[in-house]
């Protein structure tokens, strides 16, 4: 999943129940702003906003929060329910617990729990009745909800360390490494995500007053995984976005001007997940897609505009990010810059 992007099968995903039950799906997709060509082009990939709509859509014609895909299902209504209700716990592990424990009772084909062990632990789901391939994408969606909700509760990331799923690895499975983790296994007795215990202590910082904020901007917060603002790597991201990338500060201005020694801020940003080099690649990463889709600049142009010495230096790391070359992006992307 690229930066604040989805791929075009989730959408297909999404929208599955409604073709079965002869929704019009055209008028539904346009007024969630994907144009409904779109889902004949495999690589093809939708805004987050655009798929947030689409969620919202779907969940309002099945009156149900997770896209049809358990007999019993979440009626509308219900991520609020829970989230406001999460808010009066004291510690992780206990909204965790009240998590999953409310999963269990309105849904009728997943069970979910929360499973300790040692320095590790890890929630898993498993399926009651027979999996069948619709049913990978309630697998997909569990996890991105329960983790998403988990971040925001303690007001930052949680890495997730392993993910496993309880099916044979998909032909999109790239998605996974983003969305998920870069440990993946499949064909697992259940799908699960593992992280750090010691997060299960953190106490929680939402309220009555954040908790609206969170569920008004839902579902968006949760596609894009969880963003404390306020975080120490979100102010550096802001602070470099407002820059030139040729007059990027270091590391060491950073120190000074969040007030902090080097090693405290080294230590902030890695129990947020996002050293330093990472916040710098991802920010390039996130400039170079969007000169490339949206901008008639050439490849050299965007390179030396990113801060690089030499175009083949740009390449290299353009198809570290994004497993192609900036032409072939380009050129897989150029609907967007003929808009």
């Amino acid at each position: 999943m690229k930066k604040n992007t989805v791929s075009i099968h989730f959408v297909k995903s999404a929208i599955h129940k409604l073709q079965k039950q002869e929704f019009d799906i055209k008028e539904i997709l346009l007024s969630s702003g994907i144009n409904p060509i779109l889902l004949h082009n495999p690589e093809t990939r939708v805004e987050v906003v655009q798929f947030s709509r689409l969620w919202l859509n779907v969940a309002r014609n099945l009156n149900d929060e997770f896209f049809g895909q358990d007999s019993h299902g979440m009626k509308v209504g219900s991520f609020a329910f829970l989230c406001r209700t999460l808010i009066h716990c004291k510690t992780l592990k206990i909204a965790l617990q009240t998590m999953l424990r409310f999963f269990n009772l309105l849904l009728n084909d997943y069970k979910s729990e929360l499973v300790i062990e040692g320095q590790y632990c890890h929630i898993r789901i498993q399926e009651i009745k027979k999996l069948d391939s619709a049913h990978v994408f309630g697998h997909e969606t569990l996890l991105i909800l329960q983790h998403g909700i988990a971040c925001w509760l303690v007001g930052r990331r949680i890495p997730i360390l392993q993910a496993g799923f309880a099916y044979s690895e998909p032909d999109y499975s790239q998605e996974y490494y983003l969305m998920y983790s870069q440990e993946l296994l499949f064909d697992q007795p259940f799908t699960l995500f593992r992280f750090d215990s010691q997060y299960l202590n953190l106490p929680l910082i939402q309220n009555e007053k954040t908790v609206q904020t969170f569920i008004q901007q839902a579902p968006a917060n949760i596609v894009l995984k969880y963003k404390n603002h306020s975080s120490f790597s979100a102010t550096i991201r802001k602070i470099l976005r407002a820059t030139a990338s040729s007059e990027w500060p270091d590391f060491d201005y950073f120190a000074k001007h969040l007030n902090m020694t080097r090693s405290t801020l080294h230590r902030r940003l890695e129990e947020e997940g996002l050293p330093f080099q990472k916040i710098k690649d991802q920010l390039r990463c996130d400039m170079a897609m969007t000169a490339l889709a949206q901008s008639r600049q050439s490849v050299m142009e965007i390179s030396t505009e990113l801060g690089f010495a030499e175009p083949s230096a740009f390449h290299r790391a353009f198809k570290k990010w994004a497993n192609c070359t900036p032409n072939q992006y380009r050129q897989r992307h150029h609907f967007n810059a003929e808009k």
